[in-house]
């Protein structure tokens, strides 16, 4: 590849010793603090696995699948690329082997490559660069992460091919970031630097030479332990970082710019220097750190036991509380034990409660309790997609005299379909890619909690779904009182539906979670967590009536 003339400068960021260190949030704190030195910044991830996208995966594997606004279907740092900075994602902010590989294997079946032995090394590393040099446009720099760990042999492409990226652009136009653990040993009461070594001598055998080191630990890293890691790693001192365990990980931005990591980004790249400014951010730490009050959400899911299931759902929730100045404090409920009669066990204590997405009948009949026991409770509910669709289910069963009514997803034999498959998906029976994928209009009711909560007539939210409401059954459900507050512009899809007689009760098709931010979360998560806290203080005053009665009537007291 002929070396480049884009001003672009490229941050690479690569993961050592274990998984889950938290490149991402990594990667994104970086990008959050060179945007508050006024650089246009745009992320992107690289996934070594074979799958073209994470779309069919398990949410138990993988975690959550997390949509951008042109419908793509990507891994779940992309949540954290948005949370910390302003850049919204698209198809091109995230690619698999699986990707990579189908390009290259399409334009071999074209005869792209003229007769040509099709080889890892040039046609995969290229395919590779060029993924990665598509959205180089309109930004100052590139901030890519590479998934997977160094050592692993699913990720040996990617890493030759931003080894390659160096010495296309020169030295001064991109960095190397490794991330890697120093552990503290109890027993014998001291940092090991060995692991961090070892790995940054994997990624040295392959080319890289990393220029700055994230090292995870649970606690500040000495100098002398730095001293030790920048002598074995050939790497300056000042460029060995301490990332520390934090409270909040919006703090993890606050903590790595302490550490002047923005300083040597700047100097390693070439960069002008800008003024800092991270005051936004440091007043969001605040307010995360001292909430006035706290609000405990029961989420009745059915992957509660792996919580990156929901890790947009659990920070949207976090910043509705924001919002307010409130602790939100989550109880997760496992969706199968509530058909086994455990209703006002789990429930009995929480102020608001949320029925999130999913797929396949498993712990759906717990979901229906949920939202029965939050209907005639009165307690404050919100549920999202599959929410959505089980909230219509209860309402057919137990106000709309449809006993049997159902989901073709969970019966396809129910007399009462007021759940089915989207009609445009109607014998299309492949998995990937085939949903009702990104962002789509609603328009809103008037008088509605949903008009209430946006401020305006129209809303824009991403979209997950295979099955939508049937509308022929909508005469009998709004008879019965649900209230369709959300259509579609066309009238083809119901968006959201409501009891207006209820404090707050509101379900929609879509997951607003995918678009809540720290600095301006989704009205219906800001609307949703106050409501539930005007539900616990209703109690709190209740219970206080309660006791002041008791004194009055009690003389012994």
């Amino acid at each position: 590849m002929m070396k480049s003339k884009r001003s672009t400068k490229y941050i690479f960021v690569t993961g050592g010793v274990v998984s889950s260190l938290g490149k991402g949030l990594a990667a994104a704190s970086i990008a959050r603090i060179l945007e508050g030195r006024g650089f246009r910044i745009t992320m992107q991830k690289l996934d070594p696995y074979i799958n073209v996208d994470p779309g069919t995966m398990s949410p138990f594997q993988h975690g959550e699948v997390f949509v951008t606004e042109d419908g793509t279907e990507t891994d779940l740092d992309l949540g954290h690329y948005e949370r910390f900075t302003t850049m919204t994602a698209d198809k091109h902010s995230n690619f698999t082997t699986g990707k990579i590989y189908q390009s290259v294997i399409e334009k071999e079946r074209r005869g792209d490559y003229l007769g040509a032995t099709v080889q890892v090394i040039p046609h995969i590393t290229d395919e590779i660069k060029e993924f990665i040099l598509r959205v180089s446009e309109n930004c100052d720099i590139q901030i890519v992460e590479v998934g997977g760990t160094v050592g692993d042999i699913e990720s040996l492409p990617f890493l030759e091919a931003i080894r390659q990226i160096r010495l296309d652009v020169g030295r001064n136009n991109a960095a190397f970031v490794h991330l890697t653990l120093v552990p503290w040993i109890a027993t014998s009461g001291e940092l090991k630097t060995k692991p961090t070594q070892h790995s940054v001598r994997e990624l040295r055998a392959i080319g890289i030479q990393p220029d700055i080191l994230l090292c995870r630990c649970d606690r500040a890293i000495p100098q002398e332990v730095k001293r030790k890691i920048a002598l074995f790693c050939n790497i300056s001192e000042d460029a060995v970082i301490s990332a520390r365990d934090v409270e909040t990980i919006y703090e993890v931005p606050l903590a790595l710019s302490a550490e002047g990591i923005d300083e040597i980004i700047m100097k390693l790249l070439d960069l002008p220097y800008r003024r800092k400014s991270l005051k936004d951010w440091e007043d969001l730490v605040h307010r995360i750190q001292h909430p006035v009050d706290e609000v405990t959400i029961g989420i009745v899911g059915k992957y509660v036991s792996y919580e990156d299931s929901y890790k947009s759902l659990n920070e949207a929730l976090l910043h509705g509380g924001v919002a307010a100045s409130l602790k939100v404090r989550l109880k997760w409920v496992e969706a199968e034990e509530m058909a086994n009669g455990k209703l006002d066990s789990e429930l009995s204590r929480v102020d608001g409660i949320l029925v999130p997405g999913g797929f396949g009948v498993r712990g759906v009949a717990g979901m229906i309790e949920a939202i029965r026991y939050a209907r005639e409770k009165r307690v404050p509910f919100f549920g999202i997609c599959l929410g959505l669709q089980c909230a219509v289910i209860e309402c057919a069963r137990n106000l709309a005299g449809l006993p049997d009514a159902d989901s073709t997803e969970f019966n396809e034999a129910t007399p009462y379909k007021v759940i089915y498959k989207l009609r445009d998906l109607l014998g299309v029976d492949a998995l990937g890619g085939t949903m009702r994928l990104g962002a789509y209009t609603a328009n809103l009711a008037p008088g509605s909690l949903a008009r209430q909560a946006y401020g305006e007539d129209v809303a824009i939210d991403r979209h997950r779904h295979r099955y939508e409401v049937n509308q022929e059954f909508l005469p009998k459900l709004t008879a019965a009182g649900l209230k369709v507050s959300g259509l579609s512009p066309d009238g083809k899809f119901v968006e959201i539906v409501e009891y207006p007689e209820h404090p707050w009760f509101l379900a929609c098709q879509f997951h607003p979670e995918y678009k809540s931010r720290p600095l301006a979360p989704h009205p219906l998560f800001r609307d949703f967590v106050a409501a539930s806290y005007r539900h616990k203080q209703g109690r709190r005053a209740n219970v206080a009536f309660q006791d002041q009665d008791v004194v009055t009537t009690n003389p012994h007291r």
